[in-house]
């Protein structure tokens, strides 16, 4: 049984992680950590995990030693130090915060207002979206889990951008999420009187995410891909829709660009291409590792239209890290996310 340490985990990240990895075959959580509750039992702070999971908060530095795999599900700066404990003793480590995703310190440091320490273990940290790099995630010790909107983003656009089948400047992703994208603190835009029955934008063109979606897919495209980027709160728990805009080049068609993305995400087991007709829905994807796409074509502007729908705390966080451990292990992807959305 591999053995998981959780870090940050009565967050929601944490959280998730933790009802995932117990339902894990191949897993047990071994250690969890939390700063704000050390010294509680999990199940004091959620009440859901009573006579499910008995363990007590630790400090973060007993973490490792009980552990195989760290995850590190915590605020932006904090987990670099952690990777460098891990590395020392010989554990992997899978960051869900921002501190491995970026492979430029400069532009972390810009967007995020940390410095980037360790660059040997930056340099060793492969950016997990198996999708488009499992090979390279197998071959690491260090993950960087990818923020939950620039999964979206990239899963939505990577077969058009592959195949060059649309322009890389001038992408504009609009972009929705629910509250727990916003993490657990406290903030007044997410207190419920502010959010319920309320639909806002933030951050325009000014979100974090922002480089990690222009990285991903600059990759992917083999040329700059720059992006517009907009995210927007919804006044639910959790689901991330995207709806990504790109100029379609002279020669594909919708139907060819199909034919990309079926033949791209043919045997992905959590991947989606809906059939034309249908339309994404945060609801068919809700508590399961899933993203679902739908594709169109604006024959006005010569534009395509892609949908994309993630539940942001399974393959926008926790999810997608229990698949880049699996990977890590040498174990099916599918491995402990088996989970079938619920019809409502």
């Amino acid at each position: 049984m591999i053995k998981a340490g959780i870090l940050g985990a009565t967050g929601y990240a944490g959280l998730e992680l933790t009802r995932l990895l117990l339902r894990h075959p191949q897993a047990q959580v071994a250690a969890v950590g939390s700063v704000s509750f050390e010294g509680k039992k999990l199940y004091e702070v959620y009440p859901s995990l009573r006579e499910i999971c008995g363990l007590e908060c630790k400090n973060a530095d007993a973490v490792p030693a009980a552990s195989d795999v760290v995850f590190a599900a915590l605020p932006h700066g904090l987990s670099q130090e952690t990777a460098a404990q891990c590395a020392a003793q010989g554990k992997k480590f899978i960051d869900l915060g921002a501190d491995f995703r970026l492979d430029d310190p400069e532009v972390y440091e810009k967007w995020y207002g940390c410095e980037a320490v360790h660059p040997e273990l930056h340099q060793r940290a492969v950016y997990g979206l198996p999708e488009l790099f499992r090979e390279a995630i197998r071959g690491t010790d260090i993950v960087g889990n990818p923020g939950c909107y620039p999964t979206s983003v990239a899963l939505g656009l990577a077969p058009a951008l592959r195949a060059g089948a649309v322009e890389t400047e001038g992408l504009v992703v609009d972009a929705k999420s629910g509250t727990t994208g916003a993490g657990r603190g406290l903030a007044q835009n997410t207190h419920f009187p502010d959010c319920n029955e309320a639909f806002s934008a933030y951050k325009v063109a000014a979100h974090r995410h922002t480089p990690e979606i222009e990285q991903t897919l600059t990759r992917v495209a083999g040329k700059r891909a720059t992006v517009t980027f907009v995210p927007h709160l919804l006044p639910v728990n959790r689901g991330i829709l995207s709806t990504i805009y790109a100029r379609l080049k002279p020669g594909f068609s919708l139907e060819t660009v199909r034919g990309l993305y079926e033949d791209a995400y043919r045997g992905e087991p959590f991947v989606r291409v809906l059939p034309a007709g249908a339309a994404v829905n945060i609801r068919d994807v809700r508590c399961s590792n899933y993203c679902d796409i739908q594709l169109y074509e604006d024959p006005h502007t010569g534009l395509l239209i892609v949908t994309a729908v993630i539940d942001n705390m399974v393959k926008g966080a926790a999810g997608q890290a229990i698949q880049n451990m699996n990977l890590l292990f040498g174990l099916p992807e599918t491995t402990g996310l088996d989970m079938i959305p619920p019809a409502f």
